[in-house]
């Protein structure tokens, strides 16, 4: 009985110890999910997934339009050779923006971390944030502002490649209705011409009833056009994300301003206390000297 009993207590020890150490594990892990930013983190998510969507879609879609061009529309070089330039000036800004958002959607998901942890410490500490934590926020706040109103003009732009891919397959689509009732299908054309996307001297410049029924057939034609789709809606989540950061940021300034006006007015009245409390105590002093 005697041998059982301390192996008994270093098996409670050893249980007690184990529930401590897991019990300390998960206040560790409650700990660090508590500064994870969330609002940030899932507007750099949408970030990315819209980003990506517009470049990769974006740039695959330019690729079969002017493959499509060239093939029914403007066999001729010349007479598309500045679409062609336009068109690969548009890659190499995907490839910056591309780029670009990569590096600022991490940059703002760090600065959401910071000014989470920035917020905490304010609020249980003394710690105190400084001028130019309050305004690296307020600038990232201008620029994604003015990275809004250029995502919401991209947006509206890449609407327009859709506009146009859309008109030509419901041409098609009604082509091939058997409700159309249609006499003359080759007096039913799409002219790119009218567009401005080629010289109105191109050749031959537009396609007509059975021609453009091949056309609607052909692969660079149905991929571009759900392409440009997919570009669209990926343009929209990133308008979407910087929407999001927009009032992450806007949040995070009006927090750590209402903190810092806090820490103030505490500041304030704990030195108005302490004069409060010197003054009693010479009070008290000249009374005790006049009393003895």
């Amino acid at each position: 009985m005697d041998g059982t009993k301390p192996a008994m207590e270093s098996t409670a020890e050893e249980t007690q110890d184990e529930g401590q150490e897991s019990k300390g594990c998960f206040e560790c892990c409650i700990k660090c999910l508590g500064g994870v930013p969330y609002a940030s983190l899932v507007a750099t998510i949408l970030c990315f997934s819209g980003v990506a969507l517009f470049c990769g879609c974006g740039h695959v879609a330019l690729t079969g339009t002017l493959t499509m061009l060239e093939n029914h529309f403007s066999r001729v070089t010349s007479d598309h050779a500045t679409l062609t330039l336009v068109i690969q000036i548009f890659q190499y800004i995907i490839y910056g923006i591309a780029s670009f958002f990569f590096v600022y959607a991490i940059i703002l998901l760090a600065e959401g971390f910071y000014t989470t942890s920035a917020i905490k410490k304010e609020l249980q500490s003394d710690f105190k944030t400084t001028v130019c934590g309050r305004c690296i926020t307020a600038f990232f706040m201008f620029l994604t502002y003015i990275l809004f109103l250029a995502f919401l003009a991209i947006f509206g732009f890449t609407a327009i490649p859709v506009f146009l891919f859309f008109n030509m397959w419901n041409t098609c689509a009604a082509m091939r209705s058997p409700d159309a009732n249609i006499t003359s299908p080759e007096s039913i054309c799409v002219d790119v011409r009218q567009y401005g996307i080629i010289p109105y001297n191109a050749t031959p410049g537009k396609a007509c009833g059975a021609t453009l029924g091949e056309i609607c057939n052909t692969s660079e034609f149905y991929l571009s056009y759900h392409l440009y789709i997919v570009a669209l809606a990926g343009a929209g989540a990133t308008v979407i994300a910087l929407i999001h950061y927009l009032m992450i940021l806007a949040a995070n300034w009006a927090y750590l301003k209402s903190a810092v006006s806090t820490h103030e007015y505490q500041d304030i009245k704990t030195k108005d206390d302490q004069d409060l409390e010197a003054e009693a105590r010479s009070k008290e002093g000249q009374n005790s000297s006049s009393y003895s």
